[in-house]
């Protein structure tokens, strides 16, 4: 049996969750009500930021194997805002401390500026249902 070679390696990874948390930002910055879209986009920003986290842990990982322990502190160094963020956005969902929502999203957004959104690509299916599910998991 031949081995399974992913084509999408965690750099593209990260690039497409990025990608979805920069838009999930902006359509949030454009409600002037807090509706159930607005809540499940807010859940799909902390479970794409949680796939981010992954692909960083596999990018180290990978370092590290080759002893590029430099590279992967800087690495490491570069990403240490998404923790903390993600679970500060987390609590304000799940507590429902909505009225902080903007503050936290203001935060997040240079992590992201880099991101040029011209056109909206993501699909409103997406990001349907996720607030449920991340109140289920909880």
């Amino acid at each position: 049996m031949s081995r399974i070679i992913s084509m999408d390696g965690p750099g593209k990874v990260r690039h497409r969750h990025r990608r979805t948390v920069a838009e999930a930002v902006r359509r949030l910055s454009q409600k002037t009500q807090l509706d159930e879209d607005a809540k499940d986009l807010a859940a799909i920003i902390v479970y794409s930021m949680l796939a981010i986290a992954d692909t960083v842990d596999q990018t180290i990982e990978a370092w590290e194997k080759r002893d590029y322990y430099m590279k992967a502190e800087r690495f490491r160094e570069q990403w240490r805002w998404l923790e903390p963020n993600t679970d500060e956005l987390s609590t304000v969902i799940y507590e429902g401390r909505w009225n902080q929502l903007p503050t936290v999203l203001a935060r997040l957004m240079p992590h992201f500026a880099d991101i040029t959104v011209k056109k909206l690509t993501r699909k409103p299916r997406l990001w349907q249902g996720a607030y449920a599910r991340f109140m289920q998991e909880d």
